[in-house]
């Protein structure tokens, strides 16, 4: 039974659908997305829960791990899997005497499992893995979720929101602790989560070394966000080498804090950038990050259209995971100057997506993504640029502006 603050998530039918399919389902996202009380809501009158976070339970499993498993026989869900990743091997030998047995394990982790060497050795055609982030606009209004506009038409909206009270949301973000307690003091649970990130996570999981380094290296990366990542810069600013520079921004995009658009390139005979673009996962985190406090600053400052691209991209990307997918998403860029925020590579075609802060849409928003189409032609599909407002536009023969409340 579900308890009256919870949000439902657009996964849950997809994580019962994997426990029918496959032996082990691992759930992954950033600590307090939602994984565990998830599971709880689906499966925990009925499957043990089991974190491996406390020191003395690690221990056990780590000492004793063939031990420790006879102690929860499956069906079993172990919460935080990273913290025993010695503990995967095992969970394969009891899965391969009953192979066939679907729905054994259950597994969530705070970082992204297919990083991490021991899954793919151990659990290679045994698991599905499913990503869970923070809430979406979806989510959040309990609205179920729905196709895509290049997919399918759809009537169905979001209730109207004014750029205000879109911009509290885009300023608080969309982790479920704040979504379902409005009245939670949001810049107090951004400030304790980015502590127990750097000081419980990163310590447990990875040798950081300088803490208040990495924290200076986090606030300029959020700094950066939705622009072209010139690293070699990055690092010299922050006063650490490429290769550590390199490998912070691995262990940030390994725990889910941010994600990496790439360019995408064809052998289409233009020269192309090909540097990629950092987006964070919760733009309320961002916002933290780079101190911004208030609506105004966050929506008319420098970065408000940054923030912007980062809300917009950050939401298609929880639409495709929720429901089981990884997308295919890019941004493209030519060295001449055109470029197009998104592309998603979906069904045979790429969708050319332009995101424009202002609520009033007009054909030159357009320029760009009909560039795109002419350079590939029958492999472009239509183009839209996404607004805030509530038009839906024609600005050019396969360009539409499109509102994100039906998005």
């Amino acid at each position: 039974m579900q308890e009256p603050s919870y949000i439902p998530r657009s996964i849950e039918s997809f994580v019962r659908k994997a426990t029918r399919e496959f032996p082990a389902v691992a759930l992954v996202g950033p600590r307090q997305s939602g994984k565990t009380t998830l599971l709880e809501q689906l499966f925990g009158e009925t499957i043990p829960i089991v974190s491996l976070e406390p020191p003395d339970v690690r221990l056990s499993a780590l000492n004793d791990p063939r031990g420790f498993l006879a102690l929860y026989p499956p069906p079993i869900v172990f919460d935080e899997i990273q913290y025993v990743p010695g503990l995967l091997p095992y969970i394969k030998e009891k899965i391969d005497e009953r192979r066939n047995q679907a729905g054994q394990f259950i597994l969530t982790g705070s970082q992204n499992l297919l990083l991490m060497q021991h899954v793919t050795e151990s659990l290679a055609g045994r698991a599905a893995i499913l990503k869970l982030l923070p809430l979406s606009r979806w989510e959040l209004f309990r609205i179920p979720m729905r196709s895509l506009p290049w997919e399918t038409a759809s009537s169905t909206e979001l209730p109207p929101q004014t750029s205000k009270e879109l911009w509290t949301q885009i300023l608080r973000g969309f982790y479920p602790e704040l979504g379902r307690d409005p009245a939670r003091e949001a810049r107090l649970w951004q400030a304790s989560y980015v502590q127990t990130y750097l000081e419980r996570d990163l310590r447990n999981l990875r040798n950081i070394g300088d803490l208040t380094l990495f924290q200076t290296f986090l606030r300029a990366l959020a700094a950066r966000s939705a622009q072209i990542l010139n690293l070699s810069q990055l690092a010299r600013d922050v006063g650490v080498s490429v290769n550590t520079a390199k490998d912070w921004l691995s262990i940030l995009e390994a725990s889910f804090q941010i994600f990496i658009l790439r360019p995408y390139y064809a052998n289409i005979g233009k020269r192309l950038i090909k540097s990629p673009k950092v987006y964070f996962t919760d733009t309320g985190l961002l916002c933290y990050l780079v101190g911004l406090r208030d609506i105004e600053h966050a929506m008319a400052g420098p970065m408000g259209g940054a923030i912007f691209e980062n809300f917009v991209i950050a939401e298609l990307l929880k639409i495709f995971l929720h429901r089981g997918e990884e997308p295919n998403l890019y941004y493209w860029r030519t060295a001449e100057g055109s470029e197009v925020d998104l592309i998603v590579d979906t069904q045979g075609q790429l969708i050319p997506i332009e995101i424009k802060q202002t609520e009033t849409p007009h054909p030159k928003m357009a320029k760009e993504i009909v560039s795109f189409q002419q350079t590939f032609k029958s492999k472009a599909g239509k183009g839209y640029v996404l607004h805030p407002g509530n038009l839906v536009l024609p600005l050019g023969k396969d360009v539409v502006a499109f509102p994100l409340g039906r998005l």
